[in-house]
């Protein structure tokens, strides 16, 4: 199993970038993807997911209106658009994997996730 980021960078506040993810050795149709981030010193936290078996997309509030999460099966890809940058999105960038359906109360934890990519670092000066 294999998911690999890409597209981190440097950046100043109010620019964008896209993250990628590319999965491979599962079977991608079948799982639930999410972006989560981490700062030095800070736990992991959500950013988005996306559950096409309940067709639903959700995002941490810090995020909403400006970071658009999005998918295409056909290349097994996930992505992360990320607009109007700010110093407090600084952190690493994971994507993360879960068999099945994502729950109310499970979309949000990083422990429901089964397999995890290296990272890719964002990095936003003010």
């Amino acid at each position: 199993v294999q998911l690999v980021e890409s597209g981190g960078g440097s950046v100043q506040a109010g620019g964008s970038l896209t993250l990628s993810c590319v999965a491979s050795g599962f079977l991608y149709n079948t799982y639930s993807m999410g972006w989560f981030r981490q700062a030095p010193g800070k736990e992991r936290e959500v950013v988005a997911t996306i559950d096409d078996s309940h067709g639903m997309i959700r995002y941490a509030d810090s995020v909403k209106g400006r970071f658009t999460i999005s998918q295409e099966k056909a290349k097994n890809t996930l992505y992360l658009q990320m607009n109007s940058l700010k110093p407090e999105d600084t952190a690493m960038y994971y994507c993360a994997a879960k068999p099945g359906p994502l729950s109310w109360w499970s979309w949000g934890h990083h422990s429901y996730y089964n397999y995890w990519g290296q990272g890719t670092q964002v990095t936003v000066s003010s």
